[in-house]
């Protein structure tokens, strides 16, 4: 389109200016990530080049750079708190070992969702 390749400076200022004539504005967007999601992938540009052009009142993005895809059942899940059920037992054995009441030795092990150890360690101190 323009001779060699490369366009003036002189020449970039008069495009410029013929597109604000005809309603047409660019800018250049400093993303740091897009993200498209499909209904079978997901794209991941990483440092991609965005740029929108605002043509009447419609914007159009325009985004270069590579792209990771990874597929709509790769996605993570997220974790659900689960809460363990203490038995009577576990806080027997925290009590007789730390020294401490049963409703300590209750509470610690919910606090630490059933870890024994963590709960023995943690009333410890």
């Amino acid at each position: 389109m323009f001779p060699g390749g490369k366009m003036n400076p002189r020449m970039m200022k008069q495009m410029q200016k013929m597109m604000k004539d005809f309603g047409m504005d660019s800018e250049d967007l400093k993303a740091v990530k897009v993200t498209i999601e499909l209904e079978d992938k997901i794209m991941v540009f990483d440092k991609p080049k965005v740029q929108v052009m605002d043509m009447m009142g419609t914007k159009t993005y325009t985004i270069s750079g590579r792209s990771k895809n990874t597929s709509k059942t790769a996605e993570k899940i997220e974790d659900t708190e689960v809460k363990v059920e203490v038995t009577e037992e576990d806080i027997e054995m925290v009590a007789t070992q730390c020294n401490v009441s049963k409703e300590e030795a209750k509470t610690a092990l919910e606090d630490v969702n059933g870890d024994l150890a963590e709960a023995i360690l943690k009333l410890g101190n």
